[in-house]
């Protein structure tokens, strides 16, 4: 759809849906769409980076196709949405990843790949292939500045491009006042730590089909909270080697290998609860692009998980050469391809959420 032909076509939807409000009580946006007469492009974008895809309203709706209206919110602000994470990212060449699925498997291949064969060539089986066991085994098979310097440089760049796409985002969601205090903030945090409008109006997002479920939710904050652990573990690790000089692996019964583990079982769970619900769900109220960025992210997310957690249990063996070099390989796929994918969606929701309570206050 032409970039004209969606606003277009989203406003007409957003108008009649104003004027019906049948489905206010449901979510967020609905409440947001009462405090607008049209709907703007940068309106457009708020609403569909506030909506958190419950489709709640797809079910409710008596509008929907065959109907002569054919509303489909959700699918159109799916489409939108997509629209603002491509119109928001840098550059362009790379952000045109939202909308063709192949620079983004093209990006997190190469990187993938780059990895494995540099530590094939340069490490060499005797390195790679031998047992390592004790204090500094990780780094007697890859060195740490091998490690280190391209691992912080992908991340640079990634929070750069999502800085520079942030403030864009905060700048087109129009409308309200601007100052934003702390409460505003808290309540923001709240709704989007305690993923609040995944309830689709209280019983559950009607997700893989039009019956309530709370499962989405919950293999949601299994990769929300399984993620954040595996951060929190790799942040001890360096307190453990840099301050308390401490090198890795360390042992099981430590809080950087639980944090990991626990981490790693909840992702793996949540990822793969999350990518059999989207395989069983109603494709009618979904844009086909987002299935295709959702199941590369989950997959990737997963992976990277998988491949940490066999580095764990082989790293006595002469297997965690191999291992190591898959999750690292694992890990410069998804963080060079998180400013083109489905990651963005935590930044741009989370504003979109602040933005929806400074408009309620």
């Amino acid at each position: 759809m032409a970039d004209t032909d969606l606003f277009a076509e989203a406003n007409r939807q957003l108008v009649i849906c104003n004027a019906c409000r049948y489905c206010e009580g449901l979510c967020p946006v609905f409440r947001a769409i009462e405090t607008r007469r049209d709907f703007g492009k940068g309106d457009v974008f708020y609403l569909a980076n506030l909506c958190h895809d419950c489709r709640a309203c797809y079910y409710a709706c008596m509008f929907t196709p065959p109907h002569e209206f054919a509303i489909n919110i959700p699918k159109i602000l799916s489409d939108a949405r997509i629209e603002s994470y491509k119109e928001w990212s840098w550059p362009s060449l790379f952000a045109r990843a939202f909308k063709e699925s192949r620079i983004a498997f093209f990006l997190g291949t190469l990187i993938s790949l780059l990895v494995v064969i540099v530590a094939v060539v340069l490490l060499g089986p005797s390195r790679l292939f031998a047992p390592h066991a004790g204090p500094g085994a990780f780094y007697a098979i890859i060195p740490y500045p091998a490690m280190v310097v391209p691992a912080v440089t992908i991340v640079l760049f990634g929070i750069a491009v999502w800085m520079r796409g942030g403030i864009r985002c905060w700048h087109e969601m129009k409308g309200g006042p601007q100052s934003v205090g702390g409460t505003t903030l808290i309540r923001a945090a709240g709704a989007a730590l305690g993923l609040r409008y995944l309830q689709g109006g209280g019983p559950g997002c009607t997700y893989p089909d039009e019956r309530p479920s709370s499962g989405r939710r919950i293999y949601h904050s299994l990769v929300f909270w399984g993620f954040l652990l595996d951060f929190a573990s790799t942040t001890l690790a360096y307190v453990y080697q840099d301050f308390l000089h401490e090198l890795p692996p360390y042992p099981v019964l430590s809080s950087p290998v639980i944090l990991g583990t626990l981490g790693g079982i909840l992702l793996l769970i949540g990822a793969a609860g999350l990518i059999w619900f989207k395989w069983k769900s109603d494709r009618a109220p979904a844009e086909g692009r987002a299935y295709a960025m959702d199941y590369a992210f989950l997959i990737l997310l997963g992976l990277t998980a998988l491949s940490g957690m066999l580095t764990l249990m082989f790293r006595t063996t002469t297997a965690l050469g191999t291992f190591l070099v898959l999750h690292l390989a694992a890990i410069a796929a998804l963080f060079m391809t998180a400013p083109y994918g489905k990651f963005v969606h935590a930044l741009y929701r989370s504003l979109a959420l602040v933005r929806y309570y400074v408009e309620r206050e």
